[in-house]
C-alpha cells in the first residue's frame, strides 16, 4: 500500500516548470561575460585594420578629436564600422533565435523566412530597372522586398495555419524563385551585375552610419518585439498543444514572429547586405551553454552575434593586407565549418 500510495503520489506531482535555479548564476556570468567579449570586440574594431592604432589613441580620438589622420580614421571610417557591425550582428542573431524557436529546427536561418533573398531580388530590381546605385537610394526597395518576401512565405506556408514545416518548404520555394530571378537579371543586364555585387557580398566596409540611424527605429521595434515573445516563443516549443494548453495564442504568436524576424533581418540586410550564417551559428553555439529557454536563448544571441560579427571584420581587414575580405565572406567560411561539424557529430542539439 505504501508503495502504491507513493506511486500516485509520483504521478500527481507537478512537473517543474522552469529551468534548475542552480543554473541560473552561470546563466548570468555567460552574459556578463558576453558584455566583456562585446567591449573587448568593439574596442578590437576600432584599434585594428590595415593601420595598427594604439588604444590610447583611440580613447582619445573618441573623447578629445583633434585633426590627426589617426584620429580621423577612427572617427570617420571604424566608428561607423563598429556601430552598424554591433547593431546588425544583434539584430541577425535576435533574427536567428526567434526563427530556430519558432520552426523547432536549430539549424534554421533568418533567410529561411526569404528575407534575405527579398531584398536581393527587390535591389537588382531597383538597379536593374529604376538606375539606381546608391546605398541610401536602395535601401528602402531592400526593406519592402524583404517584407514582401516574408509575407509571401507566411502566405504560402498557410497564413494563419502555418507550420514549422510548411514554412520551411515555403521558404526554400521561395528563395530558390527568387535567386532564380536575380541570377537571370544580372546576366540579362551586366551593369546591373557590376553594381550588385558591392552590397550582395555583405560587408560593413564604406557603409554610412546615417544609414544606421535611418534603419535604427526598425532595429529597436524588431529588437523589442523579438524579447518580448520569449515566454510564448519557449511555450511553441513545446509543441502547439502543450502552448494553447498555456494559454498561448499560437496564430498571434507566429505572426508577430515573422514580423520581428523580417524587422531584424530586412533591416541588417538593407543596410550590409545579405550576410549569412550569423544566425545560424551563435543560436546553436548559445544553445549549448544556456540551453533553449528563450527567456535566456535571445539575450545570449543579442550579446554574442556582435562579438562574432565584429571579430570577423577584423580577420577580413588583417589576412591579406593592404587589401580586405568581406565580412560575409568569413562568416560564410566560419559556417561552413560549422556545418563540417555538425555533419560529423551523431547528434545535433534539439530545442
Amino acid at each position: 500500500m505504501k508503495t502504491l500510495a507513493r506511486a500516485e503520489g509520483a504521478a500527481v506531482a507537478p512537473a517543474p516548470t522552469g529551468p534548475p535555479r542552480t543554473r541560473t548564476p552561470l546563466r548570468t556570468a555567460g552574459l556578463l561575460l558576453g558584455v566583456a567579449l562585446l567591449a573587448a570586440a568593439v574596442a578590437l574594431s576600432l584599434a585594428v585594420g590595415t593601420k595598427q592604432i594604439p588604444l590610447d589613441q583611440v580613447w582619445s580620438a573618441l573623447l578629445s578629436p583633434s585633426a590627426t589622420e589617426n584620429d580621423a580614421i577612427v572617427r570617420d571610417l571604424r566608428l561607423p564600422r563598429t556601430l552598424i557591425g554591433t547593431a546588425v550582428g544583434a539584430a541577425l542573431g535576435l533574427a536567428g533565435g526567434v526563427m530556430q524557436t519558432l520552426t523547432r529546427n536549430p539549424l534554421a536561418d533568418p533567410g529561411l523566412l526569404g528575407v534575405n533573398a527579398g531584398a536581393s531580388a527587390a535591389v537588382v530590381t531597383a538597379i536593374a530597372v529604376l538606375g539606381i546605385t546608391s546605398f541610401t537610394g536602395y535601401l528602402w526597395f531592400a526593406l519592402a522586398g524583404a517584407a514582401l518576401a516574408a509575407v509571401a512565405v507566411s502566405a504560402l506556408g498557410g497564413g494563419r495555419y502555418a507550420t514549422p514545416v510548411r514554412l520551411a518548404l515555403a521558404g526554400t520555394a521561395v528563395n530558390a524563385a527568387l535567386f532564380g530571378y536575380i541570377n537571370g537579371l544580372q546576366l540579362w543586364n551586366l551593369a546591373t551585375l557590376d553594381a550588385m555585387r558591392h552590397w550582395s557580398v555583405g560587408t560593413l566596409a564604406q557603409r554610412d552610419a546615417g544609414l544606421l540611424f535611418t534603419v535604427l527605429p526598425l532595429l529597436v521595434a524588431g529588437a523589442l518585439l523579438a524579447l518580448a515573445l520569449a515566454r510564448p516563443l519557449g511555450a511553441i516549443a513545446l509543441g502547439d498543444d502543450h502552448a494553447r494548453a498555456l494559454g498561448t495564442r499560437v496564430r498571434l504568436t507566429r505572426i508577430l514572429a515573422v514580423v520581428a524576424v523580417t524587422l531584424l533581418c530586412g533591416a541588417a540586410t538593407a543596410v550590409c547586405g545579405p550576410i549569412g550564417f550569423v544566425g545560424l551559428m551563435i543560436p546553436h553555439a548559445a544553445r549549448a551553454f544556456c540551453g533553449p529557454d528563450p527567456r535566456w536563448l535571445l539575450p545570449y544571441c543579442a550579446l554574442y552575434a556582435p562579438v562574432l560579427l565584429l571579430v570577423s571584420d577584423v580577420v577580413g581587414r588583417v589576412v591579406v593586407p593592404p587589401s580586405e575580405i568581406d565580412v560575409g565572406t568569413v562568416t560564410a567560411f566560419l559556417g561552413g565549418l560549422l556545418f563540417i561539424h555538425l555533419v560529423r557529430r551523431r547528434k545535433v542539439t534539439q530545442l
